[in-house]
């Protein structure tokens, strides 16, 4: 190869000078420049040369002595591995990875002629040229077929940096899908340790070496000659995804365990420091042996933090790059197209820290709008000012941990959805947030109703989070319930099908509001805590045992009472959840121990109720304490505030607990009231919680008690509302009293007799599992109660239970093999005009007398099934639609009744009659009513207290009939019975 002379330029420029840097190139420097290095910790230089030649390296001052020293050891005897020239690169191993260009076939190549440059410029550019010749990089190409120019870039020291723009040649290759580091992931990974060391590779993509074939393409001019490269050059499209490959086949079996890499920037982690230089000699080994070189200038070893690709991680979590958050604080409001998308294109990297940014830059996103100028609003400069004051304090995010429920916080608005995505600690008391994520509905999406926006809002955020939710159990908090809405639906249309298979994957569960506390939503509110407040300390020495006893008002506790001048507390809270409501209350004496009181409120309340009851409770035990000065803190504002008069009770439900409370407080001398944040009221709601799902005292009444008490003696339950008088008033005109048993009017004016849950069990295990229970569902066992005459008031969800909860049902329940296809039923003009015959079998093992066979014949018309078994056929029945059906039912209820498998031949009847009372779908009746013209009486009626009652009572008169068709009666001694009755349910009497 001829060796360049620079002493007379050999090529003319014909073009002008292009001065800008191409966007290709803008980009990729700036990726660059996303460099690793510790943030805002105190480093020690130390020199692994001599005094003559500096070999100066970067080290955590925070290290332990011990550790420190090791590390230097290490870094002396691995000081090969650091590269302070060019001349010190000997190359990666060619076997570990090479960088190759595969052309598209159909493009042809392009020679780009020479640009113009300032003759400054130029010596620049030689001087480069040079160097980089010297340094073995660059050869020079006599007959390139492939051409490109040089794009100069300035340093801040005065030189240049060589870029060569192959536009023309990244347009033609084939794009290499090796994928990038997942940048969430990787900071995620790495902000779980304590420890780091941060690399760079020194001039990364120089120690790959390219195909030997493919170098002359990467050729490009210069007024002194044509040159091209032996070593994988900066510009090329691939040239990062070639790097992360050779990372990836270089530090596989370490990659999320001891390091992390993301194409030339790695991170050695680790737990503790005397792991870290465990960790950092196996690196070495591996970097030794492959050729790699490292940069010494942005090396920092043993360090507590640092900044990684625009976040800074720590032990306490990720945060935003300070530097960022400033560039966009500095910015001035945006005035072209290419400005707004600049400002947001700055703070979608950040996306994750920012809380509802969609909605919060709405105004600044419909800029980007189709023909539509840029034109700065008021509403516009709102939004600007509003995110940069919510970058002056942006939260830290902590990365989850493994083994415990992520929470989900989910906020759908009418254009846009916003969530949160947040774990508890370890005490289960407070939640860290995760990742902020928001989205602006497109037109399509806004004509959703709120319910199916909360479905796309979910399947949205749980693809963009799905790195996060495959591996944990998410809870998930919304005002609906999008879970149920898509997996219960019966009709499946094309996006709710598209979300329910998205969704499957994941484990969510629907949560409540009310059952998470201490959420991460708290810095959405704004509350003032008290200044001289101190929160009462959680680690209790005796926590073990723990005695409560309500004292009598008249018992002292210290003789004549404590000192009446000393100062107490009393901290309370109330919990209303799934399981109840409970209240807790906490006085803290003087010296700071604490008295805990506790209760179960028997009665449905409002969290504001429970609030109040929690706070009256505390009083009370405060003023058998013979206290007298007191501070009393809670967690709700509107009780706070309601008892000292600053705000005003509307609600009527609460105006009697305020004033009883400001009853109470006139037994103190001095009595403060102060708010106080939830986070630090965590031992009185714990102890409301715990009282919440204390097991509640069973009322043996049976859920008809107060319409009957009402129907019998006109008396509402004491204590009730007149909200809940109409509601009784109400449910009562719709059943009838006859003697002491109660009926319900159906809307056919059926009369269904009341049952109480014991019958209502003996009711469904008989008709589910009886004697002839073909193991319906619970659609078809409800219809069967109701034809068979009885009513209670979670009848439907009661069967659907009991069914679902059934063992034979379970494991005897469908295969779906194949998918539903239609069927098209045969009419028949009468009953037992055309029947259809079938054979089920053969059948093992064999019935107990010998039987394998089972003959099938069903009546088209009425659906009437008979059946018989045998030992032996002669010859094959042909099967059709009808008995292929009935045979899928029949063998569905034996299977069920079984108890040996011998005995099938024995249930055979008894699964014949169980399908012949069971309602089919096609006739809406079952096949007994229409053979028979009666329905069949089944064995479900339970036991009755009432078993020799009369059906009817009376004689009575009738003293006045309505046009309705109800009538008022009377008793024989002319008294008015109190209630009008309906003439359908009188007969006759004779005399």
């Amino acid at each position: 190869m001829p060796s360049p002379n620079f002493e007379f330029p050999v090529y003319e420029a014909v073009e002008e000078e292009n001065e800008e840097i191409p966007d290709e190139i803008k980009r990729l420097l700036d990726q660059e420049k996303r460099t690793i290095q510790p943030h805002k910790e105190v480093i020690e230089l130390i020199n692994l040369g001599s005094e003559e030649e500096k070999k100066e390296i970067k080290i955590g001052a925070s290290l332990e002595a011990s550790v420190k020293e090791r590390v230097i050891v290490l870094l002396r005897e691995y000081v090969d591995i650091f590269a302070w020239s060019y001349q010190d690169m000997p190359g990666l191993d060619p076997e570990i990875v090479e960088h190759h260009l595969p052309l598209k076939p159909e493009c042809p190549p392009v020679m780009q002629k020479l640009r113009r440059t300032h003759p400054d410029m130029a010596l620049k550019i030689k001087e480069e040229v040079q160097k980089q010749i010297d340094a073995g990089f660059l050869i020079t190409s006599e007959y390139p077929q492939w051409l490109a120019n040089i794009v100069p870039v300035p340093k801040k020291d005065g030189k240049v940096r060589m870029c060569v723009d192959y536009r023309d040649l990244n347009k033609t290759s084939q794009k290499d899908d090796f994928p990038l580091p997942h940048i969430d992931v990787l900071v995620d990974s790495t902000a779980k340790s304590k420890v780091f060391s941060f690399m760079e590779s020194f001039s990364g993509y120089n120690q790959i070496k390219m195909a030997v074939e493919d170098r002359e393409k990467t050729a490009f001019i210069t007024p002194w000659g044509t040159f091209c490269y032996k070593v994988m050059p900066f510009g090329l499209t691939n040239a990062g995804a070639t790097y992360q490959r050779g990372m990836t086949t270089l530090f596989h079996d370490m990659m999320h365990k001891e390091i992390e890499v993301y194409v030339d920037d790695m991170i050695v982690k680790s737990g503790t420091e005397e792991e870290h230089v465990e960790y950092l000699s196996k690196m070495f080994q591996r970097v030794r042996k492959y050729r790699l070189r490292l940069n010494p200038n942005k090396c920092t070893f043993g360090v507590r933090s640092g900044k990684l690709l625009g976040f800074i991680v720590s032990q306490k979590g990720i945060e935003v790059d300070p530097d960022k958050v400033r560039a966009i604080r500095e910015m001035p409001a945006p005035q072209t197209e290419k400005q707004v998308r600049g400002f947001l294109g700055r703070l979608n990297y950040i996306s994750r820290f920012i809380s509802h940014m969609t909605a919060t830059c709405g105004p600044i996103f419909k800029l980007l709008r189709k023909n539509q100028g840029i034109v700065w609003t008021e509403d516009c400069q709102k939004a600007f000012d509003s995110i940069k004051e919510y970058l002056m304090e942006p939260p830290i995010l902590t990365p989850p941990v493994e083994g415990r429920p992520l929470i989900m916080y989910l906020t759908v608005l009418e254009d846009s959805m916003g969530c949160v995505l947040g774990q508890q600690d370890e005490t289960g008391r407070k939640e860290h947030a995760i990742y902020y994520l928001s989205k602006k509905f497109t037109d399509c999406e806004s004509r959703y109703t709120m319910l199916e926006k909360t479905c796309c809002a979910l399947a949205w955020a749980a693809k963009r989070l799905r790195h996060y939710l495959i591996n944990h159990t998410t809870w998930l908090i919304s005002k609906m319930d999008p879970i149920k809405y898509i997996f219960e639906k019966a009709a499946l249309t094309g996006r709710i099908a598209r979300w329910q298979m998205l969704l499957s994957e994941y484990d969510i569960e629907y949560r409540t509001q009310k059952a998470i506390k201490g959420s991460i939503l708290a810095d959405h509110l704004a509350h003032q805590p008290v200044e001289d407040y101190q929160p009462i300390k959680f680690d209790f020495p005796d926590e073990e045992i723990i005695y409560l006893k309500m004292k009598d008002c008249d018992e002292p506790v210290f003789g004549e009472g404590p000192d009446p001048e000393s100062q107490w507390g009393l901290i309370f809270d109330g919990a209303v959840n799934l399981y109840g409501s409970g209240i807790g209350a906490i006085i803290v004496t003087p010296k700071g121990a604490h008295i805990p009181f506790t209760a179960r409120l028997q009665f449905e309340c409002t969290n504001n109720i429970a609030e109040y009851g929690a706070c009256i409770m505390g009083i009370e035990e405060a003023i058998d304490l013979r206290i007298k000065n007191i501070d009393i803190y809670g967690d709700s504002a509107l009780v706070i505030n309601q008892i000292k008069g600053e705000w005003e009770t509307r609600h009527a439900g609460l105006i009697p607990y305020r004033d009883y409370a400001r009853r109470l407080l006139t037994f103190f001398n001095k009595v403060e009231l102060h708010h106080i944040p939830r986070d630090e009221n965590q031992m009185a709601d714990a102890l409301a919680t715990l009282s919440s799902i204390v097991p509640k005292v069973v009322d043996d009444k049976p859920w008809f008690h107060d319409i009957k008490k009402f129907l019998q003696k006109q008396e509402y339950p004491p204590g009730v509302s007149n909200k809940d008088r109409k509601t009784l008033r109400r449910l009562s005109s719709s059943f009838f009293l006859n003697n002491e048993v109660l009926y319900k009017r159906n809307f056919a004016m059926v009369l269904l007799r009341c049952v109480d849950q014991h019958e209502a069990d003996l009711l469904m295990h008989e008709i589910h599992e009886g004697s002839f229970g073909t193991h319906p569902n619970g659609h078809t066992m409800a219809k069967k109660v109701l034809r068979a005459g009885y009513y209670w008031l979670t009848m439907e969800s009661d069967c659907y239970k009991h069914a679902r909860k059934c063992h034979k049902c379970q494991i005897y329940a469908d295969k779906m093999h194949l998918p539903p296809t239609s069927l098209n039923v045969l009419s028949s003009p009468w009953p037992f005009s055309m029947w259809g015959i079938d054979m089920i079998g053969r059948i093992e093992p064999k019935a107990s007398n010998g039987h394998r066979f089972i003959l099938v014949a069903i009546d088209y018309f009425t659906k009437w099934v008979e059946a018989a078994s045998y030992a032996n056929v002669t010859k094959q029945v042909v099967m059709n639609g009808a008995v292929e059906a009935a045979n899928k039912n029949i063998k569905k209820i034996v299977q069920k009744m079984v108890v040996t498998y011998k005995d099938w031949h024995e249930m055979l009847p008894f699964a014949l009659h169980g399908y012949r009372t069971s309602v089919r779908t096609l006739t809406g009746a079952n096949p007994f009513s229409l053979v028979y013209g009666m329905e069949a009486v089944l064995p479900v009626e339970p036991d009755s207290r009432d078993k020799w009652t009369p059906n009817y009572e009376g004689p009575y008169v009738v003293k006045k009939a309505f046009s309705g068709g109800a009538m008022t009666l009377a008793t024989m001694d002319g008294d008015e019975l109190p209630r009008p009755v309906n003439a359908d349910a009188v007969k006759k009497y004779f005399v």
